[in-house]
């Protein structure tokens, strides 16, 4: 999940546990090293510094000997019901870190969702609880992980641009965050998953993979520095438009809301559904890079998770889209459930998905874990 806010700001300098050093605030980032096609995959980023942080084969955490010794010796602490071992570093308060303009944005947002949610009981009533289920479904399923994830982000099928903006829009009002934004922080998370230039691992713990990442917009720009991997979005004035005017379009969406139903459809429209959308994008990055199975050797931490999965319209199947990038498909098997994949199929049934890309046997097999 991308910053809830439109911009981000430059950095001016880097802390690290030794000492502050001047970024370089135009690293070489090359989109075109983003693999969204069928028979290339980007080796992932291996910074020396994860020491004992995967296997020789970089199947997943490493829980030998050595790093357990290195656990008990004080320098690494394990994610609870996990085998993944988080680095401890000199703890830094909140308020003693610098904080931007956005850094508040964010908090404010997310802050003030959580808040108005807790008066759902007390503004209960069954069409306003029917309007945040459709919502969920129109801003999560259509909107995140439809649009922002498989189409945009990994361009996994295509669409006519009519429907593709329509779906984009559903997931601007998901506040999460304006298409362009979202989709540059997911493409580095995959091009440096689980390093030290991850937006989000859990290798810097639990909490910050979950939500903490959001309010360090300093942490996101030095590891990335700004974003130059969305060109693709950034050159189509839709795009630009949403980046714009992004946080208009949740408001207006609750004042129709009002209009329609009153306080009850704001709490529940609004602060309910969106709450329930956060955390559910949010599990992705962080449940399903700890807890679950691996069933493709993709050198992360990413699993496959079905509670999130069930969750989250097929997105726990963090393993397999890992491991296949490029798939419209993250629900591999008959019996791993993916509503986000269903819709997609239907729409290239009726003619309006086109280009819809799976992986082939040879590349599964390539991607195995018994494969040298």
């Amino acid at each position: 999940m991308v910053s809830l806010l439109t911009t981000k700001p430059k950095l001016v300098f880097f802390l690290s546990s030794s000492s502050p050093r001047t970024l370089n605030t135009s690293p070489s980032l090359n989109f075109t090293r983003i693999s969204f096609n069928q028979t290339q995959k980007l080796a992932p980023f291996r910074p020396p510094s994860l020491v004992a942080a995967f296997s020789e084969k970089g199947l997943k955490r490493d829980v030998t000997a050595s790093a357990a010794a290195t656990e008990e010796a004080g320098d690494y602490r394990r994610i609870m019901l996990s085998d993944v071992l988080v680095k401890k570093k000199e703890k830094v308060f909140w308020w003693e870190r610098e904080w931007k303009p956005m850094d508040f944005g964010a908090v404010a947002v997310v802050l003030s969702m959580h808040l108005l949610s807790l008066l759902a009981p007390f503004q209960f009533n069954w069409r306003a609880v029917s309007v945040a289920f459709v919502l969920y479904i129109v801003t999560g399923l259509l909107g995140i992980t439809l649009s922002f994830h498989r189409n945009l982000s990994h361009k996994s099928f295509k669409l006519p641009k009519w429907l593709e903006y329509l779906f984009a829009y559903c997931g601007a009002q998901a506040l999460q965050g304006n298409p362009i934004d979202w989709v540059s922080t997911h493409r580095y998370h995959h091009q440096f998953c689980d390093s030290d230039r991850d937006p989000h691992s859990p290798l810097e713990g639990f909490w910050f993979s979950h939500m903490n990442w959001m309010f360090d917009t300093n942490t996101i720009t030095q590891r990335v520095g700004e974003p130059n991997n969305v060109g693709d979005l950034e050159k189509q004035p839709f795009y630009q438009f949403l980046r714009t005017t992004y946080i208009l379009h949740p408001v207006a969406l609750a004042v129709a809301l009002y209009a329609m139903g009153g306080f009850p459809f704001i709490v529940w429209g609004m602060g309910v559904r969106i709450v329930w959308v956060y955390h559910i994008t949010w599990l992705v990055n962080s449940a399903c890079h700890v807890w679950g199975k691996q069933a493709w050797n993709t050198g992360d931490l990413s699993k496959n998770n079905w509670w999130v999965a069930a969750l989250a319209f097929g997105e726990g199947w963090h393993n397999n889209h890992h491991a296949f990038e490029f798939s419209a498909r993250h629900g591999l098997e008959w019996w791993q459930l993916d509503m986000t994949w269903y819709v997609v199929r239907f729409l290239q049934a009726i003619g309006l998905a086109t280009d819809v890309k799976l992986p082939s046997e040879a590349q599964k097999q390539r991607m195995a874990l018994t494969s040298d």
